[in-house]
């Protein structure tokens, strides 16, 4: 059986793990709870490759628990309560050694599936790990989402990547036995992405395209052999986020056609409907934003029309959608103003409400001054007065700067209008 050098690899000791230092670290939130012996449900949030998996694997180790693993792309509710029936009569409830019951993919799960684990995890009955790429506070059902403890792993640094080629080359016993310099490594860490199973993955393919007994892998040789390989290599999965990029890319490029390619390749490798669709929300918000903010309002009624309906006939509501948003005018400067808003913030702390603008509930309030000065719009001249809505430290700062659209250009004389003593419109 030729198993992927991905799942040779995988670490059998916290010890051969990489990345994830504040997780598994001297002082990092696991490490800390296995001291403890306090072990709750949990769900492991991060990118793909980043060590979910295995982590859950490890953590079942290092605690002595029987491990289920499931997958949600192919499991029922039938195959829960069996797990579930098998560790109510295991007596591990009364040792302290109840099952770890590992979900692959659980935002997959559907609500009645979520549901079947409520009862278990409640009662203790089970121990659930649950791994998802997406966030799960839009993916898990509230009731279980209580009952866990989520921790975020993050995409692998270069530092770690570069650990885990080195280790593959000096431990696998196949690679070991063949003539293997790795002379350039950066295509390799810049095309994995921060995802363990990519860089493998991409390794492995690279060296056997090779004829060769000795192997000097070169950047030049890491790109050839993926452009002669990408429809190889995007069947196990490991490109999927470059097709969602590509997609991404043509739509803010307001390229119709290849965003309607780059749908149909979703669709077609099976991606989830829900995915999809809330990627079209964050576009529409950042990169069409005030140029068209009907925009937002039709990909957020795709997303809900597409949760309801679902495949085949989703993929209508989705291209209507991908086609609407590619071929509108664009602007980033709402997902701009935030992040300038934002870092201003950090920069500054959190700087004193003018006593204008504050709330005055309470006669001790007011008598304080609170509100005192503020000017009603609404009782002006077209709904404006000057007057000062920021902090005084930061009096006059423009976060928001109109695109040069047609509908921002409007905005820009509106605003240009009303605050042509403060602002630089």
């Amino acid at each position: 059986m030729n198993i992927p050098l991905a799942e040779r690899m995988r670490p059998k000791s916290l010890n051969d793990y990489f990345g994830q230092d504040h997780l598994i670290g001297k002082k990092g939130s696991l490490t800390n709870m296995i001291k403890n012996g306090v072990f709750p449900s949990i769900i492991f949030w991060g990118p793909p490759g980043t060590g979910k998996t295995t982590l859950a694997q490890l953590l079942a180790f290092e605690k002595g628990r029987p491990f289920y693993q499931l997958s949600a792309i192919n499991t029922g509710v039938k195959e829960i309560r069996e797990i579930i029936s098998k560790a109510e009569h295991s007596g591990g409830l009364f040792s302290g050694k109840n099952p770890i019951l590992f979900i692959d993919e659980i935002h997959r799960f559907s609500k009645s599936q979520q549901d079947s684990l409520l009862n278990a995890v409640e009662k203790g009955t089970i121990t659930l790990i649950g791994a998802t790429t997406e966030n799960p506070s839009f993916e898990v059902i509230n009731a279980l989402l209580s009952r866990c403890q989520v921790y975020i792993l993050n995409a692998l640094e270069k530092e770690d990547l570069e650990k885990i080629l080195k280790t593959a080359l000096n431990t696998d016993r196949e690679l070991h036995n063949k003539k293997i310099k790795i002379k350039e490594s950066e295509a390799l860490i810049e095309l994995a992405g921060g995802d363990a199973r990519k860089l493998l993955s991409l390794l492995e393919l690279v060296i056997q395209n090779q004829k060769s007994k000795k192997i000097e892998i070169t950047n030049a040789l890491v790109f050839e052999t993926l452009q002669t390989n990408t429809i190889l290599f995007d069947k196990n999965g490991d490109f999927h986020y470059d097709i969602v990029s590509a997609f991404i890319k043509s739509i803010r490029g307001s390229d119709p056609n290849g965003a309607i390619y780059w749908l149909a390749r979703m669709i077609e490798a099976g991606e989830e409907i829900g995915f999809i669709a809330r990627r079209l929300i964050i576009l529409a918000a950042e990169d069409i934003g005030i140029a068209n903010p009907t925009a937002l309002v039709l990909a957020n009624s795709t997303f809900q029309a597409v949760k309801t309906v679902g495949y085949p006939e989703g993929r209508i509501i989705l291209s209507e959608c991908v086609l609407y948003l590619a071929s509108s005018p664009k602007s980033n400067k709402a997902y701009k103003a935030i992040n300038l808003a934002i870092e201003k913030v950090k920069e500054t702390g959190n700087l004193q409400v003018p006593i204008h603008l504050r709330n005055a509930p309470t006669k001790l309030m007011k008598d304080l001054g609170y509100g005192k000065g503020y000017q009603y719009a609404h009782e002006f001249k077209e709904q404006f007065v000057d007057q000062e809505f920021l902090p005084e430290e930061i009096s006059g700062t423009k976060f928001y700067d109109p695109g040069e659209n047609t509908k921002e250009k409007s905005i820009r004389e509106f605003l240009k209008n009303r605050w042509k003593n403060k602002y630089d419109y």
